[in-house]
């Protein structure tokens, strides 16, 4: 195939072997970057007891996790430049495919949140260097094809990780569980290898700390970017705190459910993908400020749901808090790169880390709420954090626009 049949003055189009390779490999970063760094999430009050340790240290391996990778981010982008993006994506691919592999040695809680905080720090490459990538190497017409799969990537990757390792655990045990979702990510990443085109736009830039710095201070200055930042901490935390924390309620009395059927649950993250699609559409129609705003009421409708005994309604209510996150997610990540005047990689890397920030605080402090008010507690916790984002929503609306 010639390279006038597979680009468009020189980037990637739908419909070509290229776009269909492209897709294809950053479909399996985004799976092996959720599976491997959410595999742990129903596994949390089986670390609490094997390990005897209280809920908000099990839940640890998670947080631990998303923490590094949130302050990796604000660096991996750049290093990237300096590095190339493919080069970056496929070191950190293969590295937390092996050390998710080598997780099949721990036995200890020790060294499990040694190699998930490694983990963490490595999965760092792949994010916000696969939208960089996709920035420079897809036409207009085909990017958003293109991150559309991505995100469907990091959307079943999730799913898979919670759900498999649960499923797995009633056969063998969790360590052994991780090993087999290592390898499974190990012969992904061998065809994002062989799949992913090479970079044709890419320019290099050493590496310039202070370039790194001077641009993250600035957007650290614009109030419209810090609400923006608000809302990723406290919409996210509130999140993972409800995942963190349902397993724990389900298993115990008196739902007294498996691990693998509490871990069914997780499907209804499909709904995410769906709700974070529609409500891309709504914003032309409705504006970002009405759009955000009903996210986070249907968040808190969401959580109040929650708190009935029976199961159905439990679900119901997850579900539909999961439908209200993942839509204020698309409309606030995407209101990052439209208030942003420059530097809008490093804005969005900004964005991702004060949202894994919130996902790793939160969702470790839930397990206090856990241990001294049960469900209602966590429920209040979470209840507390969407009320604070819908006041810095709101604080966000009365700002100046800048578009």
């Amino acid at each position: 195939m010639s390279t006038a049949a597979t680009y468009t003055e020189g980037r990637v189009s739908v419909g070509t072997a290229s776009f269909r390779r492209a897709n294809l490999a950053l479909f399996c970063a985004g799976f092996i970057t959720f599976i491997t760094l959410y595999d742990v999430q129903p596994l949390l009050p089986l670390f609490s007891r094997e390990f005897g340790v209280s809920p908000a240290v099990g839940s640890l391996p998670l947080s631990v996790a998303t923490c590094a990778l949130a302050i990796g981010m604000l660096i991996a982008g750049t290093v990237s430049e300096t590095l190339g993006r493919k080069r970056v994506m496929v070191l950190s691919l293969f590295l937390t495919s092996l050390l998710a592999m080598l997780t099949f040695f721990s036995h200890g809680f020790g060294s499990l949140l040694v190699l998930r905080l490694v983990q963490g720090c490595v999965l760092a490459g792949v994010p916000s260097v696969a939208m960089a990538y996709l920035g420079e190497e897809m036409d207009a017409r085909s990017i958003g094809a293109a991150m559309g799969l991505y995100i469907g990537g990091n959307a079943v990757g999730g799913m898979t990780g919670r759900i498999g390792s649960a499923l797995l655990c009633d056969i063998v045990p969790w360590h052994t569980a991780m090993g087999i979702i290592g390898i499974i990510s190990l012969l992904l990443s061998l065809v994002f290898l062989k799949s992913l085109p090479a970079s044709t736009n890419f320019q290099r830039r050493p590496f310039q700390v202070r370039y790194l710095f001077t641009s993250l201070v600035q957007h650290l200055q614009d109030p419209g970017l810090l609400c923006l930042y608000g809302l990723a901490f406290l919409s996210m935390g509130g999140f993972v705190t409800l995942y963190n924390y349902i397993g724990f309620r389900l298993l115990a009395a008196p739902y007294n459910l498996s691990q693998s059927q509490v871990s069914l649950i997780f499907l209804v993250y499909l709904l995410g993908s769906f709700s974070s699609s529609v409500a891309g559409r709504l914003i032309h129609r409705f504006g970002r400020g009405l759009m955000v705003r009903s996210s986070l009421a249907v968040m808190l409708a969401g959580t109040l749901l929650t708190m009935a005994a029976p199961v159905p309604l439990i679900v119901a209510g997850v579900g539909i808090f999961t439908c209200g996150f993942f839509s204020a997610h698309a409309v606030a990540s995407s209101w990052v790169g439209r208030r942003a005047k420059n530097a809008r990689a490093q804005a969005s890397s900004l964005y991702l880390f004060f949202y894994y920030l919130g996902s790793s605080v939160s969702g470790t402090a839930g397990g206090v709420f856990w241990v001294h008010g049960g469900w209602p507690g966590v429920a209040a916790m979470i209840g507390l954090l969407v009320v604070l984002a819908f006041v810095v929503a709101t604080l966000l609306l009365r700002l100046p626009a800048t578009e």
